[in-house]
């Protein structure tokens, strides 16, 4: 057994040594337009070295999954339609030069009659077949992955299933729970079974869309599109020279962000990559995702503190579940009458705040400028390396889990955490993979009360209402909770008492 496990641990690096040699893939550097396998070799990924002790038993399962791999929202379709007239027109103004009724050599003939696969689309934006496939194949994984987690029988108290009323939302949450429930249930061949779906309304979901209901972020975010746009410009205009000198066609910045576009839906959603993405080195493929990584630092990651304080509610729910089942395990709580997973869907601007919350994708000492709220630095353009990368963050179907685990009598002693006193254990995978903490050491697990001070605490100072400039039509005591948060003021409470004061008027919201 020994020696299989060794050679099946040197077959591995082996093969991750050769994809190091692999020759560039397009589909690997689609920013967060990237789909769940590219962005991960789930095949390597999948065996990961457990730093879980023999005899930890997890009791508790938190996920916060981005819907899968989706078509084209109404807006970009119309964008395409429009792009199909300017390719025309340049290939026609390009003929007219040369006195040709054929394209010059240098032309790829692909672009000749050229009309977007969305063509007279009306609607768009919903999961297609290929993110059905993300989040089926997910839930398959997550329940071979933690049998002692999912070995009951299904009941909606014991799993709960959430997402947002967005349909690929919802979508992507119906085919993670067929595969998470394939052969439980009677309906079909699959012996499927129904299980339950709660969304919540657009307009109070501040667990799950709470950019939606934030006016500082909206302000912010408003203020900031057009300073992104500039950051992008130079990439873009250095981009436009050389395609110009490539094709001999008059392409403009628009026409480039446009071809970008369209290379990223082809290469994720169609697996074409020799048309649009072919017109693009691969030089010129890095510099324009770096531009959209950008774009996602600034208006949904560690660019601005607001980004991911309005999260806070999702933290405090997750929080909050995993304190109910401590209270199951101490208590010896029968079978089928605790929660065991906490289930939630939704988009990149949930999962990409929810990630800065647990403060992942950091280096050095930046974990401790986001505690003191001080700005981060952008990252850095190619080809420096940087950690922050968009298919990685937040590719179609990227998640994150939370698994606590109870590690009995001296077992926490095997735990490398440097806390032996603790019993309860948290384990953040990204995208599957375990991932250190830099709050909590670098460590992979995390004593829980660890976790919650060094990791929890810091952001409980922000109340979402005060930095969001939430105006209350009734009265705090009562105003109707968010079904999905409505523990929110309870941990509020526990972290700092009943009486104390959160981000008031007094301190003033950053922007």
């Amino acid at each position: 057994m020994a020696f299989s496990l060794h050679a099946l641990i040197f077959a591995l690096l082996l093969a991750a040594a050769a994809a190091n040699d692999e020759p560039f893939d397009v589909r690997r550097h689609l920013s967060t337009v990237s789909s769940y396998d590219a962005a991960k070799n789930v095949i390597l990924g999948s065996f990961v070295p457990s730093s879980v002790p023999d005899g930890c038993r997890a009791i508790h399962l938190n996920l916060v999954a981005r819907h899968g791999t989706r078509a084209p929202t109404k807006k970009r379709i119309k964008e395409m339609d429009q792009l199909a007239i300017r390719l025309d027109a340049l290939l026609t103004d390009a003929k007219e030069k040369t006195h040709d009724s054929s394209l010059p050599p240098n032309i790829p003939s692909w672009l000749s009659g050229w009309q977007s696969p969305w063509k007279g689309r009306q609607t768009g934006g919903e999961l297609i077949s290929k993110g059905e496939d993300e989040l089926y194949h997910l839930g398959t994984r997550i329940r071979e992955r933690f049998p002692d987690l999912f070995d009951e029988e299904y009941h909606p108290h014991i799993y709960s299933i959430r997402a947002t009323q967005v349909p690929r939302a919802s979508a992507s949450a119906v085919a993670f729970g067929i595969g998470l429930f394939s052969g439980r249930g009677h309906l079909g061949p699959g012996k499927n079974r129904a299980f339950s779906v709660i969304s919540e309304s657009r307009a109070s979901d501040t667990c799950l869309r709470f950019f939606d209901s934030c006016e500082t972020y909206k302000e912010y975010r408003k203020h900031e599109e057009p300073a992104v746009s500039k950051l992008k410009e130079p990439v873009l205009d250095g981009i436009v020279v050389a395609l110009v000198s490539r094709y001999q066609l008059n392409f403009t910045r628009q026409d480039v962000a446009s071809l970008w576009f369209l290379c990223k839906q082809e290469a994720s959603l169609l697996d074409i990559t020799n048309q649009a993405c072919g017109l693009f080195n691969p030089s010129e493929v890095s510099l324009l995702e770096w531009t959209d990584d950008l774009e996602a630092f600034i208006v949904k990651g560690y660019g601005n503190s607001v980004n991911y304080r309005m999260g806070v509610p999702l933290l405090e729910d997750a929080v909050q579940s995993m304190e109910q089942a401590i209270v199951a395990n101490e208590e010896n709580h029968k079978p089928g009458n605790f929660e065991k997973a906490r289930l939630r869907f939704a988009h990149a601007e949930t999962i990409v705040p929810f990630t800065c919350l647990l403060g992942l994708f950091l280096e050095g000492s930046e974990f401790e400028q986001i505690r003191a709220e001080q700005p981060l630095s952008l990252p850095p353009k190619p080809p420096q390396k940087r950690n922050w990368i968009g298919r990685t963050v937040a590719p179609f179907a990227g998640n994150n889990m939370l698994v606590l685990y109870h590690c009995p009598g001296n077992l926490s002693n095997d735990v490398p955490s440097g806390d032996h006193g603790s019993k309860y254990f948290v384990q953040v995978l990204h995208n599957e993979v375990p991932v250190a903490m830099p709050g909590c050491g670098n460590m992979e697990l995390c004593p829980f009360e660890v976790f919650k001070e060094q990791i929890v605490k810091p952001h409980l100072k922000h109340d979402f209402n005060s930095v969001c400039k939430v105006k209350l039509e009734l009265p705090e005591s009562t105003k109707p909770p968010s079904t999905s948060c409505k523990y929110s003021s309870f941990f509020r409470r526990l972290f700092f008492g009943k009486d104390s004061n959160t981000d008031t008027g007094n301190q003033k919201t950053e922007l």
